[in-house]
């Protein structure tokens, strides 16, 4: 019901291809991560996919249909694209019941998502005095008041401490858990390792990976071990065929082809004194770089 599916999504602005023939889908259930770097075309294609961008060609559809076309949008789908704003001298309590008469939701929902999103200590304080942690707080809160099965969400950590990131995590997985369809872009490339279930990986306006976390970080590659010993000439030598050691320039030995223990009980037949052993597996962060590398945005 509320899967999201962009199909050959496509912007052109005079001869610049901000979003280039671009597909994915976005699975209800599951928390989906949209990555790219800086002027990669996410947020051109996230405001297509609330029809406040035009496409030049291709379609972008929400439970099959244009976000335009949705019989009831508010309750369906819920977006934030930026910092929360709102009239500086009305409180956020105000702001949020001003939605709900706009979107005809009953009143009582705005003390509810007050306290979905931790502002109920601060209901009556004035826009002008929010920080911009509280303003990011306050759009997720008016995002979810038509409570919809979509959300729909930009940057929506900015702002936050580690506190607050920790919040935003633990209410998206448990409207994922929900049934609903979240999709969050996001920099935040460790957190986005956490909170996601899939990725979204784009540059340069076109679809680099599309899949799991798990998938993503293990296409980077196996996991290596670093070790530093004393004797490393003794060691490699002991390790033998099969095994790959590449010396760092800290000292250190980076070995692929053998586990810890294998490592520790060779080097110990061997003589060689261990000093240092640890698991270094990729992480989202390594593989994003290296699959967007030379791949600049065009924004």
């Amino acid at each position: 019901m509320g899967q999201i599916v962009v199909s050959g999504l496509t912007k052109l602005y005079k001869n610049v291809r901000a979003v280039d023939d671009l597909s994915f889908t976005v699975e209800p259930g599951r928390v989906t991560g949209f990555l790219g770097p800086n002027g990669a075309g996410k947020t051109t294609t996230l405001r297509m996919l609330l029809n406040l961008v035009r496409p030049t060609s291709g379609s972008a559809t929400i439970g099959g249909h244009r976000y335009a076309d949705l019989a009831d949008p508010v309750r369906t789908v819920g977006a934030i694209l930026e910092a929360s704003g709102a009239h500086r001298g009305r409180s956020g309590r105000n702001h949020l019941l001003m939605l709900c008469d706009a979107a005809g939701s009953p009143t009582s929902r705005a003390a509810q998502v007050l306290d979905i999103v931790g502002l109920t200590p601060a209901a009556k304080r004035k826009f002008k005095g929010y920080s911009l942690g509280m303003r990011q707080r306050l759009g997720i809160g008016a995002a979810l008041l038509g409570d919809p099965r979509v959300l729909i969400l930009d940057e929506p950590a900015n702002g936050l401490d580690p506190e607050g990131i920790r919040w935003m995590r633990d209410l998206l997985k448990s409207l994922a858990d929900e049934g609903r369809t979240v999709l969050v872009s996001s920099h935040l490339l460790s957190e986005m390792e956490i909170l996601a279930d899939d990725i979204v990986i784009i540059a340069a306006g076109k679809l680099v990976r599309q899949g799991t976390v798990k998938e993503i970080v293990d296409s980077a590659g196996a996991t290596q071990m670093r070790v530093r010993t004393p004797s490393p000439d003794a060691l490699i030598a002991a390790l033998g065929p099969g095994v790959t050691v590449r010396p760092t320039d800290d000292g250190a030995l980076l070995v692929t082809g053998a586990d810890g223990p294998t490592i520790g009980a060779v080097a110990m037949k061997a003589g060689a004194e261990i000093h240092e052993l640890l698991t270094e597996r990729p992480d989202l962060e390594n593989v994003f770089l290296q699959l967007t590398a030379g791949k600049a945005g065009i924004r």
